[in-house]
């Protein structure tokens, strides 16, 4: 019985050791992974650039909009919705449109945007066909008055504004392509034509198995998974693809490749070519997806001319070739010169734009090599002689394009590449030479001799730096060694230069909490959903709120630790202050977690910071440490979170000032008192300004608290200066922040180590003749005269501003009428550069304390106090005039 027991007990033991080892492994294959490749730092590392995003025509032409500027459509008008009127469109952003009203030529002052998929557009003739009024609108008196000083009616300024102009095509402002550009139009299954690589008189159809961001993977119809790697990858501007029909239409043949008609028969071939074409009808493809292929230009190529060519079936050589067939005006076939006799053909359709095509003694006279023909006789390769051999001429240089000249590339630039001998593969790469139109490029992360390739600047299988990240497609990065994440307790501070990465060791990662045990512990545990950032959220004082509104709505799914670590980057990097915000993370943690401890990086002026922060590993723990952060970083416990808010968020933080927000969500540490003045007996104050004091000095303790570290207090403000020095404190635009403004010569001595800028920000707010005994038991407020020029008044009795009534909406104010409120202000003084500086109300509501002090060249005292009178404009724009 007893050994019995021995056995079982050996048993649980045995299996408890296996599952903890097998979890161990897990956790540190979860750890052990390859650095992640990041662009900006790889380069920042190598000292290199990257090839100019305006040098990559066909991406550039790919993130164009449908909408073209100089567009007309017909708008409904906003207060009267059975009413339209003529628009034209100023300028896209992604499925939004700046639109101006017709009759405001070019005056910008009324542009507005909307947004293609709610607004209600219609296309220039619509409001004919269905009996709508068109009539500018009603609340719009200048627009109304000016028009009529020079028509009639409305007919005629309409006939004389649309004549010559193009309207917006109807099928991208109403129907499933709404809003679309090009590209998402090609959805998978889509059929269209593709020529023959060898003859321009073949076509097949192909269907659209993959589509990244218009570069398509292809599949011959009639062929099935199993046949994929006869696939072909082409971007959707190559002149080889052509609208279903396009070869009926032009009376060219329908034939599959001749490398793949073994794989069917001809009755399977005609199913299937039938099968492709009902399809197409299905789901035609639009005509917009066609719109922007080049058109060819006549060539002048001949019949047997000799030319010099980038091989396609080994692009790193140059390589001669002939002209075997001229099919018409735009296409011709040349053919890869071999002397064997018994040598197989190899030849490829051109036209006179194609990449790689070269004119003789191309390659002498750029110091590059040229392969010699197969069979060559002879030590070196001389084309005259060779001319004279064959008994051919050269193509003349005019037939080649120099188009590729505005191309502009130069060696060690960086970009992203097709692997030739891989075309699914794009890989990082490096340009190694340039010679005229040819790129030499060496592709990191694969070996040699398959790591180097020559491409033309006009090749459409190269792009630029970020492409495969901003189209989440895999890149074969620069090969790194793995490392494994050690735990550490790391300060945050700025590194002084940049060495060379030096390998960790390779040991196991501690966790923050003992492994778990479980033998049912799934990997689902460690995924999560989307975590969404609710832009409408209190951003707190680290965040910068504009920042924050450019973040994309939600981050994942994914493994919690990477969805976590992009959300809480993108935190960092929209914070005034990255350094400050990573140290502020570096505290939050919670014994029972399950934790991974990441390191985040964070650029500063100049200066990148890195800490390690410790990030939860479990997908139930996501809402805790979500609100958990949000509340060290003093912002809305929703700012980001599992749950979307739609409408208004639960917390009511809207409603909230910097100053009561830091209060209630802030850092309540019992802190001794202070000494000296500042020691005030709680009997002799009644209840309210007992509260008050007790507030105050929260707050001063916290400042005083902070002064000592090199990073922003709790109370900077939302829309202060990156560039301040770490220790300012102010408040959100309002100056509603309470803080110890009067000081005399006992708290001097306290205060002490608060920096001088500091002091200046509290001398602007002293008003002179008050007690400096009161001053310390009550937190100065200061109030502002809406609408005229005022001292600052300090008022000790009152928890709030007087707000600002506008009389209209800043942004329709001129400059004269910015110049007037300026002028209005203890900023006087100040009017005349914006006049100068031609700066409206737009503009207006644009300038923050870092562009007031550095274009307009103010001391940090006039600067904060301009400042503090725009962001009373800017709070009383988003009272009276927003929704």
């Amino acid at each position: 019985m007893q050994t019995r027991t021995q056995e079982q007990a050996g048993i649980v033991t045995t299996h408890h050791t296996t599952n903890v080892k097998e979890e161990v492994k897990q956790e540190a294959e979860m750890m052990e992974e390859e650095v992640e490749f990041n662009w900006e730092e790889y380069m920042e590392e190598k000292g290199a650039n990257a090839a100019p995003h305006t040098t990559f025509k066909h991406v550039e032409i790919s993130l164009q909009s449908n909408f073209q500027p100089g567009m007309k459509l017909e708008v409904a008008n906003k207060n009267n919705p059975d009413t339209y009127w003529v628009a034209t469109i100023i300028t896209t952003c992604g499925q939004l449109l700046l639109l101006r009203y017709s009759g405001y030529g070019e005056d910008r002052k009324a542009d507005f945007w909307c947004d293609v998929m709610t607004a209600e557009l219609h296309p220039v003739g619509w409001c004919t066909l269905n009996n709508k009024t068109l009539m500018p609108p009603e609340d719009n008196i200048n627009l109304r008055k000016a028009i009529k000083e020079k028509y009639n009616n409305w007919t005629e300024f309409l006939v004389q504004d649309l004549t010559g102009s193009k309207t917006a095509p109807a099928n991208l402002l109403d129907g499933p392509l709404r809003g679309k550009n090009t590209v998402d139009m090609i959805i998978e299954g889509s059929v269209l034509e593709l020529q023959d690589s060898s003859d321009s008189l073949l076509y097949w159809p192909v269907r659209v198995v993959k589509n990244v961001g218009g570069r398509l993977r292809l599949r011959a119809a009639g062929l099935s998974e199993e046949h994929q790697t006869n696939d072909v990858w082409l971007f959707y501007l190559d002149v080889r693809l052509r609208p279903l029909g396009w070869a009926q239409e032009n009376n060219l043949s329908l034939e599959p490749p001749a490398e793949m008609k073994s794989l069917k028969s001809t009755t399977e071939w005609q199913l299937a070519l039938e099968e492709a074409r009902l399809d197409g009808q299905k789901s035609l493809l639009p005509l917009e997806v066609f719109k922007d292929h080049a058109e060819l230009p006549r060539h002048s190529f001949k019949l047997g001319m000799k030319l010099e060519m980038v091989s396609p079936w080994d692009p790193l050589l140059i390589c001669p070739v002939s002209v075997t067939k001229v099919y018409d005006e735009t296409f011709f076939q040349v053919t890869l010169d071999d002397l064997n006799v018994d040598a197989k053909q190899r030849s490829v359709v051109c036209h006179a734009h194609s990449p790689g095509i070269l004119p003789v003694q191309w390659c002498l006279k750029n110091g590059v090599s040229l392969e010699r023909p197969q069979s060559y006789v002879g030590q070196d390769f001389d084309w005259a002689d060779y001319l004279k051999q064959t008994g051919t001429e050269a193509a003349t240089d005019p037939c080649f394009s120099d188009t590729w000249q505005s191309r502009v590339f130069t060696k060690n630039m960086w970009l992203e590449t097709v692997n030739p001998h891989c075309p699914a593969e794009v890989c990082a790469a490096q340009i190694t030479q340039v010679r005229g139109r040819l790129l030499w490029l060496r592709l990191e992360g694969v070996s040699k001799p398959l790591s180097e390739c020559i491409a033309d600047v006009e090749s459409m299988d190269i792009f630029p730096v970020g492409w495969c990240e901003a189209n989440a497609y895999p890149l074969t990065t620069p090969l790194k060694p793995v490392c494994q994440m050690q735990k550490k307790i790391a300060v945050v501070q700025p590194e002084k230069q940049l060495t060379p990465a030096q390998p960790l060791e390779t040991t196991l990662v501690n966790l923050c909490q003992p492994l778990s045990t479980d033998p049912g512990s799934a990997n689902g545990r460690y995924c999560c959903s989307r975590i969404f950032v609710n832009h409408r959220c209190f951003s707190g004082p680290y965040l910068n709120k504009g920042r924050i509104a450019e973040l994309p709505q939600s981050v994942g799914p994914g493994k919690c630790t990477l969805v976590l670590k992009e959300l809480l980057t993108m935190l960092v990097n929209a914070a005034y202050k990255p350094g400050r915000v990573l140290k502020e993370l570096q505290e939050v943690e919670d014994q029972s977690w399950d934790c991974q401890e990441e390191t985040l990086k964070a650029k500063y002026k100049g200066k990148t910071y890195r800490s390690v922060i410790k990030i939860i590993r479990l997908a139930d723990q996501i809402p805790v440490f979500c609100r958990t952060v949000c509340l060290k970083l003093q912002c809305c416990p929703n700012l980001f979170s599992p749950v979307l808010i739609t409408n208004k968020c639960p917390e009511n933080c809207s409603l909230q000032t910097k100053t009561k927000y830091t209060y209630y969500y802030g850092k309540k540490r019992k802190l001794p008192k202070p000494t000296g003045g500042e020691e005030t007996a709680e009997g002799d104050l009644g209840a309210p300004a007992r509260r008050r004091k007790k507030r105050k000095a929260i707050f001063v303790q916290k400042k005083r608290r902070s002064s000592g570290v090199d990073f922003t207090p709790a109370g900077s403000p939302q829309d202060s200066n990156e560039g301040e020095e770490e220790e300012q404190s102010g408040s959100e635009g309002t100056s509603s922040e309470p803080r110890d403004d009067n000081t005399d010569a006992s708290s001097a001595e306290v205060t002490s180590s608060r920096p001088r800028r500091s002091a200046t920000l509290r001398r602007l707010e002293t008003t002179a003749g008050q007690d400096a005994g009161e001053s310390r038991r009550r937190s100065s407020r200061t109030r502002y005269s809406a609408g005229k020029e005022e001292d600052l008044k300090v008022e000790g009795e009152r928890e709030g501003e007087e707000q600002l009534v506008l009389d209209s909406n800043p942004l329709e104010w001129s400059v004269n009428e910015v110049v007037q409120f300026i002028n209005s202000t203890d900023c006087a003084s100040l009017a005349t550069i914006f006049q100068e500086q031609d700066i409206d109300g737009q503009a207006l509501l644009l300038l923050t304390l870092p562009t007031v002090q550095e274009c307009m060249d103010l001391k940090l005292g006039p600067a904060v106090k301009l400042c503090h009178h725009i962001e009373r404009v800017k709070v009383a724009f988003y009272k009276q005039f927003v929704n």
